[in-house]
Order: C-alpha cells, then sequence, then structure tokens
C-alpha cells in the first residue's frame, strides 16, 4: 500500500529535522567533501557523524563513493540545494517579520517613557 504524499513529506521533513544532518548539507552545497573535512567543519564525535552520513545516503540526499582510502560526501543533486535555499528564504522572511515587530515594541516603549 503506498504512503500519502503528505505522510511523504513528513518523513522527509524528519529526515532533516537534525542540526548536523543539516551542516552536513549545507557544507556539501560547495561541492564534495571528504568525511575528515565534514568532521573538522562540525563539532560532532566520528561515530555521530557516520550515522548521520548513513541516513542521509539511505534517503538518497547524498552520495558516497572511495578515493583511495578516504570516503566523499557529495549532494545527491540540486534539488537538496534548492530546499536549503528555500528554507533560508522562509527563515530570513520569519526574523524579518520578527525584527519588524521587536522596532514597533522598542518604539512603543519609548512613547511611553517619554508620555
Amino acid at each position: 500500500m503506498s504512503v500519502p504524499l503528505y505522510e511523504a513529506k513528513a518523513e522527509l521533513f524528519r529526515l532533516l529535522g537534525h542540526p548536523v544532518r543539516i551542516r552536513v548539507l549545507e557544507l556539501l552545497q560547495d561541492g564534495p567533501m571528504p568525511v575528515r573535512d565534514l568532521l573538522a567543519a562540525i563539532e560532532v564525535e566520528a561515530t555521530g557523524l557516520s550515522q548521520h552520513l548513513a541516513v542521509l545516503r539511505r534517503s538518497d540526499m547524498v552520495t558516497a563513493h572511495r578515493e583511495g582510502t578516504t570516503v566523499v560526501y557529495a549532494l545527491s543533486g540540486g534539488d537538496v540545494a534548492e530546499l536549503l535555499r528555500a528554507a533560508r528564504q522562509l527563515l530570513s522572511a520569519k526574523l524579518q517579520g520578527q525584527r519588524e515587530l521587536l522596532t514597533e515594541l522598542e518604539l512603543e516603549q519609548a512613547e511611553t517613557r517619554q508620555g
């Protein structure tokens, strides 16, 4: 039996619901990286990173290949980078709205103190 689309989407967002996985995907937007470089850029133990990379690999978000003894990871396609860009835009819009609200509150406080 097939899974409804909304459940499949929810599973995708659960997959992305960990900061280490998001950070890995962000780092890989600049191009393929060996595991050692990912470890240096993310403050997480090697076993933890390995588990997160395995989840991303199983979900086809990243690919991995060997270069000698080094495993190099890359985004599996442009759609992943596009999703991260969309998330940045949504977050930016949300923060802009909060910034505007904070400015209004600060103006109101200043007027209250003066009046």
